[in-house]
């Protein structure tokens, strides 16, 4: 696996258009995040566990506090197998992911499918402690249509305190300029990094010249972290889509983390991209809270009744 070394400021591509002037303030502290862009295969649940259990290896090497893996790592997004052969959690895939965070004492962030009590399916993320327990299950709220027969939207958002600050999680989507919503109300419960696994595809002509993640992710990464101070963290897969209504399309990297100054780091961009891009980030300062966090954002120039303009 190669390693992303982060470019000099001045060198790093910018979002083409800046919401807010920033007025970051951030803690003494950073938290060391691991982006692990994985190769994930539709339909091969063991082989995809087993490459993230390396890759949380590599983490912990690194000396990360925290690697955040990609959406639905287990049968890959969309894969029909999920259908009938999803998991529950607690279950058998989760627990592996457990063990890995408690075998190397580092938190985990990663996607699964979940297979709830009732028989419904989520595009579930978890955030699992360094002890090896599930702190934070998530399911997925803005669904793409293409996948709403595999997954049931989600019905609940959590921000959890730990170590390393507070911490929200949402699925890929979520972060899209329509489903901003959900970004801007963990930022409201106090979020101070969001972490979101993805998994990114595009048309499998479409080459790193042709890039068109900057509107569609740096600018609404931008924008939450510009207006709230909080750090927004998304790791993507790669590899061809086998299976489901998108095979044939390839998932890129172009992992993000983006904190309210800019990119902080970046994954490479192309469907062989499997890396490790590991990224000292700050601590957002946020002291603001309840309708503190209104006011702060009428003094930014956000207008609640046009909240994009």
């Amino acid at each position: 696996m190669k390693f992303f070394t982060r470019k000099p400021k001045s060198e790093q591509p910018q979002p083409s258009i800046a919401p807010v002037k920033s007025t970051a303030s951030f803690s003494e502290g950073t938290v060391r995040v691991g982006m692990g862009q994985l190769l994930v295969e539709g339909g091969e649940p063991q082989r995809n566990l087993d490459r993230a259990a390396r890759m949380i290896a590599e983490a912990a090497e690194r000396q990360c506090d925290l690697v955040l893996l990609p959406e639905t790592l287990d049968f890959a997004w969309t894969h029909p197998s999920a259908l009938t052969e999803a998991q529950p959690i607690p279950g058998i895939y989760s627990e592996r992911l457990c063990q890995e965070a408690k075998r190397h004492n580092i938190y985990v962030c990663a996607g699964l499918t979940e297979r709830a009590t009732d028989g419904r399916i989520y595009n579930a993320a978890l955030l699992i402690s360094p002890q090896g327990e599930i702190l934070v299950k998530y399911h997925k709220i803005n669904l793409l249509t293409v996948e709403q027969p595999f997954y049931s939207v989600g019905q609940t958002l959590n921000v959890v305190d730990t170590p390393l600050g507070k911490i929200g999680v949402n699925v890929c989507a979520d972060n899209y300029i329509d489903g901003l919503s959900i970004g801007h109300t963990l930022a409201r419960m106090g979020a101070e990094f969001i972490l979101a696994p993805a998994s990114w595809t595009v048309d499998y002509s479409l080459t790193e010249e042709d890039d068109p993640y900057r509107e569609k992710w740096v600018k609404p990464f931008s924008i939450l972290a510009s207006l709230y101070n909080v750090v927004v963290v998304s790791t993507t897969s790669v590899g061809y889509i086998v299976g489901g209504p998108y095979e044939g399309k390839k998932s890129v990297g172009c992992s993000l983390a983006v904190a309210a100054d800019g990119i902080r780091a970046q994954g490479t961009f192309n469907e062989f991209a499997g890396e490790l891009i590991v990224a000292d980030l700050p601590r957002p300062q946020r002291p603001e809270q309840g309708t503190q966090i209104g006011e702060m954002l009428l003094r930014k120039g956000y207008r609640f009744d046009n909240p994009l303009s």
